[in-house]
């Protein structure tokens, strides 16, 4: 056999580990020195709890990428506004579809979330297809 098939992978389950505070403070100690300031923003980032999941979440989060194909946002990633007017449209179709199958099956305030997106969207569109 080749030297590299006789190596093989340790798995350490950690869930379930307890961490003593000497093995705290030793990561803590060695992280501070090593820790970029690009790391400490990921970090950061990644104690900021989710919002909610709901269905008005949802339609928020699918205007909002409508929004931003329709240039009248600037994108999250690279803060930059452009406008994709083809998947625009077809996240707005795809919400009217949604619209429709999801018809008497909502609350009222739903409802009105999703009428008002929808009209915003559709008046957004086109003007700018103008």
């Amino acid at each position: 056999m080749e030297e590299s098939e006789n190596k093989g992978y340790t798995v350490k389950d950690k869930r379930h580990h307890q961490v003593s505070e000497e093995e705290k403070a030793a990561g803590a100690a060695a992280g501070a020195s090593r820790e970029t300031p690009k790391a400490a923003a990921a970090g950061a980032a990644q104690e900021v709890p989710l919002p909610e999941i709901t269905f008005a979440s949802f339609l928020v989060s699918l205007s909002s990428s409508a929004f931003i194909s329709l240039g009248q946002i600037p994108d999250p990633v690279t803060g930059e506004k452009k406008k994709d007017l083809p998947l625009a449209k077809q996240t707005i179709d795809l919400m009217g579809m949604l619209r429709e199958k999801t018809k008497s099956n909502l609350t009222s305030e739903e409802e009105n979330l999703f009428d008002h997106l929808l009209y915003d969207l559709r008046m957004a569109f086109i003007k700018e297809s103008a």
